[in-house]
């Protein structure tokens, strides 16, 4: 347990701050799972206008605890699956 008046204090934020990355990663992680049914499904053209809203959730999560090129990673495959799918 926190003894210091600060060690409180970090303890206060550090919760806060947990919970602002788990409600980012919940949101990366269901916009994705939805684009991916949708490419399972056959439905491309739904998927790539999902695309930006994805986009946007993984850059919010780079601000907070995904790393920058790992976000980058995400979003080429993502797009590159959608752009894969919509011309077959």
């Amino acid at each position: 347990m926190p003894i210091t008046k600060s060690a409180k204090k970090a303890v206060r934020q550090s919760l806060r701050k947990r919970e602002r990355n788990l409600q980012k990663k919940e949101a990366v992680k269901d916009i994705v799972k939805k684009i991916k049914k949708l490419i399972s499904e056959g439905k491309a053209e739904e998927a790539k206008i999902l695309l930006p809203q994805a986009q946007k959730a993984i850059d919010k999560a780079t601000k907070s605890f995904l790393h920058r090129r790992a976000a980058s990673r995400r979003k080429s495959r993502l797009t590159a699956l959608i752009n894969k799918k919509s011309k077959v």
